[in-house]
């Protein structure tokens, strides 16, 4: 088969690259296949390519070493300010934190002086309290409210700050006060630290100045009734015409408002509840001199003072005491304290008993079946001095009752009206 019908049956056939090198009458020549051709011009490619990327780098090189050295050196510049940034955010906490530690150690102070200022006041409370429940007349008491109970003094009172509350010791090792640690809500997501602390100190801070402003009502209270009960005896006295010495009174002042520490108020007001007392304990002690109980308690008065008609005569005579129903061995009972200075016969009387009360007063009980009392003896109120009888100038057992203040008559009604009147303040 030849060339020509092979071209024809197998496509034309693609003749390679031949370079042709003459030198003299030498001809070289040489295929250059097409992967060869694609090697070398590629290799070229990459020569052209180094070579101009080198000179950029050559050329470029101090911009683009500068260029990196800003970026580090903004890098680093942005670093050290963030730093600095947390350094002072932390040191704003750590101050902040140390301000509030002082703050709270401070408050904790002031609560713990505090706390400590009740509890010696408690000392002093105890027996002024005591001596004031003591002494001090109990008035009606209202019903209270479910949330409400009476005190002793007769006011009402939450039951939040009972009388034992406000006389109970709080000493400074005392966690009551605190309590509120644990039984406060659950503190809101917003609210800090500090904030809760703040709440909780002035929360306790109030708890506290309630209790002494309890002591203070409580203490101007007692003094209040002790004034009252004192001018009650005072006047129950005067209005009978009886004397009455009373050292001690409560005026009306006035002037200027001149705020007190609390510390002072405090002093003052206790001040005051004991002039008070001291002025109630010495009008009854002067009351408590009169004879103002009753000699034969329960009994009927079968004549009073004064002018009447003689029982035995029928004539008007002077009746100088007070006549009770009484049947004969009856007890007799002394109207007060004082001694006795006549126990025996003597006269109309009968079989008499004479108590000197001080101040000019005696009481005299006569007409008696029986002396269980001697000369000399001293006798407290209610004790009882003899047995009633018919003894003497007299038409029927009874008991013969007598008040003198410098041997003359007075009528004993004055002294027991009196008496019914004082008696719930001694």
């Amino acid at each position: 088969m030849n060339v020509a019908s092979q071209s024809a049956v197998f496509g034309r056939r693609k003749e390679p690259h031949t370079v042709i090198i003459a030198r003299g009458d030498q001809i070289r020549h040489f295929t250059i296949r097409p992967w060869l051709a694609a090697f070398c011009g590629s290799a070229l490619a990459a020569i052209v390519i180094g070579y101009l990327l080198a000179t950029s780098y050559l050329v470029l090189r101090d911009d683009l070493i500068g260029a990196t050295t800003a970026r580090q050196a903004r890098m680093q510049q942005a670093y050290e300010d963030r730093i600095s940034a947390l350094r002072s955010q932390v040191d704003r906490i750590t101050s902040r934190q140390l301000l509030d530690q002082q703050l709270m150690e401070t408050k904790v102070s002031e609560l713990l002086e505090r706390q400590s200022q009740l509890s010696l006041r408690h000392g002093r409370l105890g027996p002024i309290l005591e001596r004031a429940e003591n002494e001090v007349a109990t008035p009606p008491v209202p019903a209270a409210k479910p949330d409400e109970h009476a005190d002793a003094t007769g006011s009402i009172q939450p039951t939040a700050y009972t009388v034992a509350s406000l006389a109970a010791p709080v000493g400074v090792d005392d966690t009551r006060l605190f309590s509120l640690w644990s039984t406060r809500a659950d503190p809101l997501p917003s609210e800090s630290a500090a904030d809760r602390a703040d709440k909780l100190f002035v929360s306790i801070n109030n708890s506290l100045k309630a209790i002494e402003s309890q002591q203070l009502t409580r203490i101007a209270t007692l003094a209040d009734n002790a004034y009252k009960s004192a001018d009650a005896i005072s006047q129950a006295l005067e209005a009978a015409g009886l004397p009455v010495d009373s050292e001690f009174e409560k005026s009306d002042v006035g002037g200027p408002l001149i705020p007190l520490d609390s510390s002072l108020v405090f002093d003052s007001k206790v001040k005051e509840l004991d002039e008070a007392l001291d002025a109630l304990d010495h009008l009854k002690k002067e009351a408590r001199r009169l004879p103002l109980a009753n000699p034969a308690p329960g009994r009927s008065v079968t004549s009073p003072f004064g002018v009447r008609t003689d029982p035995i005569l029928g004539t008007a005579a002077l009746h100088s005491g007070m006549d009770f129903r009484a049947p004969v061995g009856m007890p007799a009972k002394v109207t007060a304290a004082g001694v006795v200075v006549k126990a025996g016969w003597n006269g109309g009387y009968g079989r008499m008993i004479e108590v000197d009360h001080g101040n000019g007063f005696v009481t005299r009980y006569g007409h008696l079946s029986e002396i269980d009392v001697a000369v000399g003896q001293k006798l407290d109120a209610g004790d009882i001095i003899g047995k009633t009888g018919n003894s003497g100038r007299s038409t029927g057992p009874h008991l013969h009752y007598e008040v003198r203040h410098n041997g003359e008559a007075i009528d004993p009604l004055r002294f027991l009206t009196v008496g019914k009147k004082v008696e719930r303040y001694l």
